[in-house]
């Protein structure tokens, strides 16, 4: 059984709503069970800063299946909840799905970098993260979330607001009692 952890960010329509179907998405996978889930923070954009701002949160899963299957299960997800990738990288989307860490792996191949390239350099990625895995390393910097964000300049940690705080998940019906 592998462990991963998932970013998920909406700036366009109902962010909420598409972050509580693609978590509901996500768990309705045979092969990919949420065991955590941050809570919900809004964030300005990063790169192409004209669009709204962002919700963001991250979770902790455990699959079955291999890096790159997980890959396309997520891409699958986003294209279902209306994501329509485009050249603009950092562009408005419904739904970003994100793998930053699978296991203690460190890879890159066919379109896949674990962990995610700039995860240590994004506070709307390491805030979240720090709230489930605070003490989770990641393999390229060999320092734990925790230890990474409190290196960051408070200004960038600032501009991450809690938009939401989040349960267990029972109220996306994720965890069984």
């Amino acid at each position: 059984m592998n462990t991963a952890y998932v970013a998920l960010g909406s700036n366009i329509g109902d962010r909420a709503g598409y972050l509580q179907k693609a978590l509901k998405e996500i768990n309705r996978e045979q092969t990919i069970r949420i065991f955590l889930i941050s809570s919900i923070y809004e964030t300005e954009p990063v790169g192409f800063e004209s669009q709204p701002y962002f919700l963001n949160m991250a979770i902790a899963i455990k699959t079955d299946d291999p890096a790159e299957h997980l890959l396309a299960k997520l891409q699958s997800i986003e294209s279902r909840l209306d994501r329509v990738r485009n050249k603009e990288q950092n562009g408005p989307r419904t739904m970003d799905l994100d793998i930053l860490l699978f296991n203690d792996e460190n890879m890159e191949k066919n379109g896949l970098c674990i962990p995610h390239p700039r995860m240590h350099e994004r506070a709307f990625v390491l805030v979240p993260m720090a709230e489930i895995a605070p003490r989770e390393a990641i393999p390229t910097c060999k320092q734990t979330i925790e230890h990474i964000l409190h290196l960051m300049p408070e200004r960038l940690r600032k501009e991450v607001r809690l938009w939401k705080r989040q349960g267990q998940g029972e109220e996306f019906g994720l965890f069984e009692n």
